[in-house]
């Protein structure tokens, strides 16, 4: 069962969201990452996901698809946060993991197994901090601590993160795809078809550059997470692509050392992306961890 999209006040924000599957299962949210909406979770991995008797929650975290804009925050100085200075941000990991914990209240759940992806992996972690209470089990994908020793993108992924914005539907599908030249994965098939898709019904839904910056700054302005980290002790899950050009594998060996116990799986051939082969064993490592 897939519902439609609703909307819950969280953290004085609106947050849209969509469920799959039976409210009467375990929950799992996904969290995704920096400009990404909800529909960067496919409808088919929600599904096949769903069908493994989970209550599968995606959702637009604040300043991307149908959820709040913050448009009456102060610009973000994208000049100054690239040189270190992050004063400009308006609002922090915490902030959005507090928007994450009131979805979870919004849905009349006590706590939820939580599967963030990149940006949706650091506020997944964020909220494993600092609301333990709330977090079944975390699976981080594709992410990183904070470290800036660890983690860091090519200077090609950098540029394909940070090339001007698009002004139309067209463009936003054309900077899409030559993103995902550079950042997705070269040992699988490029899902041209799947990404044109998913980005120009993201484009009808809300297209707003200065929230992904504003998000963006959030991510730097929150700091290592590392030692924070070594106080967790939900069950956890970290994956990541060997060759992930965006956030350096060892972003992912990082977190999975600073989380006691936690289980690291390296994808060869993996970039910054989630390759449709390999959904089948990402799916049944979260449904093993879930049942920890």
């Amino acid at each position: 069962m897939r519902s439609t999209v609703a909307t819950t006040p969280a953290n004085g924000l609106e947050i849209a969201y969509e469920t799959f599957g039976s409210s009467s299962d375990p929950p799992i949210l996904l969290i995704h990452g920096l400009a990404t909406q909800m529909l960067g979770w496919p409808d088919p991995l929600c599904s096949d996901l769903a069908d493994q008797s989970y209550y599968v929650v995606r959702f637009d975290n604040r300043d991307v698809g149908l959820s709040t804009h913050l448009t009456d925050a102060p610009p973000v100085d994208l000049q100054a946060l690239l040189g270190g200075d992050h004063s400009s941000a308006p609002y922090r990991l915490s902030d959005m993991g507090r928007d994450t914990v009131g979805l979870i209240d919004g849905l009349g759940l006590d706590s939820a197994h939580l599967v963030g992806a990149s940006m949706g992996g650091t506020i997944a972690q964020t909220v494993a901090i600092e609301h333990p209470e709330r977090v079944r089990t975390l699976t981080s994908i594709m992410s990183t601590t904070g470290n800036p020793a660890v983690g860091q993108p090519s200077g090609a992924a950098m540029a394909a993160l940070l090339a001007p914005p698009a002004t139309d539907r067209e463009g936003a599908i054309e900077r899409t795809l030559q993103a995902y030249r550079v950042v997705g994965s070269p040992g699988f098939p490029f899902d041209e078809d799947g990404l044109r898709d998913r980005t120009g019904r993201a484009f009808d839904r809300a297209h707003d550059p200065p929230g992904v910056i504003r998000q963006l700054a959030a991510v730097a302005a929150s700091g290592d997470r590392t030692e924070r980290l070594r106080d967790v002790r939900v069950p956890t899950l970290v994956i990541h692509g060997r060759e992930d050009p965006l956030a350096h594998v060892s972003g992912g060996e990082a977190t999975a050392e600073a989380i006691p116990d936690a289980e690291l799986v390296i994808y060869d051939g993996m970039g910054h992306d989630l390759p449709r082969a390999l959904w089948p064993d990402l799916i049944d490592r979260i449904r093993r961890l879930c049942e920890r």
